[in-house]
């Protein structure tokens, strides 16, 4: 694998984590001291504040990534590779932070689907 193709999977992954964070880890400011208190606004104001680094690390890994900036990937395989690394990063994050989610055998099928969709983007790339 070539090294803006690493470069990009591991930039999509950190802002990724950020996302994710952002998004959902405010789910569990009840559980942190410092947030107990912390009101919508403050909570979605941290949220931007971690979306900065996600847009920091998203912006260079599609710049790096993208075959028309000198990349490895189309736009529709940096789509679909954004997804799936949302999907298993969201996984993992459910797993530590919120162990009381239970993941079903649909869940286990939809992330399936999201992988036969990798395949399928990069089929061409596969059996040439």
């Amino acid at each position: 694998m070539e090294i803006k193709a690493v470069y990009t999977l591991l930039l999509l992954s950190g802002s990724n984590l950020f996302m994710t964070i952002a998004w959902y880890g405010h789910l569990k400011s009840g559980q942190v001291s410092l947030l107990k208190s912390t009101g919508l606004c403050g909570l979605i104001l941290i949220s931007w504040g971690l979306a900065f680094f996600e847009y920091c690390l998203q912006v260079p890994a599609n710049r790096i990534g993208f075959r028309g900036t000198g990349g490895p990937f189309s736009l529709v395989e940096l789509k679909v590779l954004q997804e799936v690394i949302t999907l298993v990063v969201f996984v993992l994050f459910s797993f530590f932070f919120f162990k009381d989610e239970v993941i079903r055998w649909n869940h286990l099928a939809a992330f399936g689907c999201l992988v036969m969709a990798v395949y399928f983007v990069f089929y061409h790339k596969i059996n040439a």
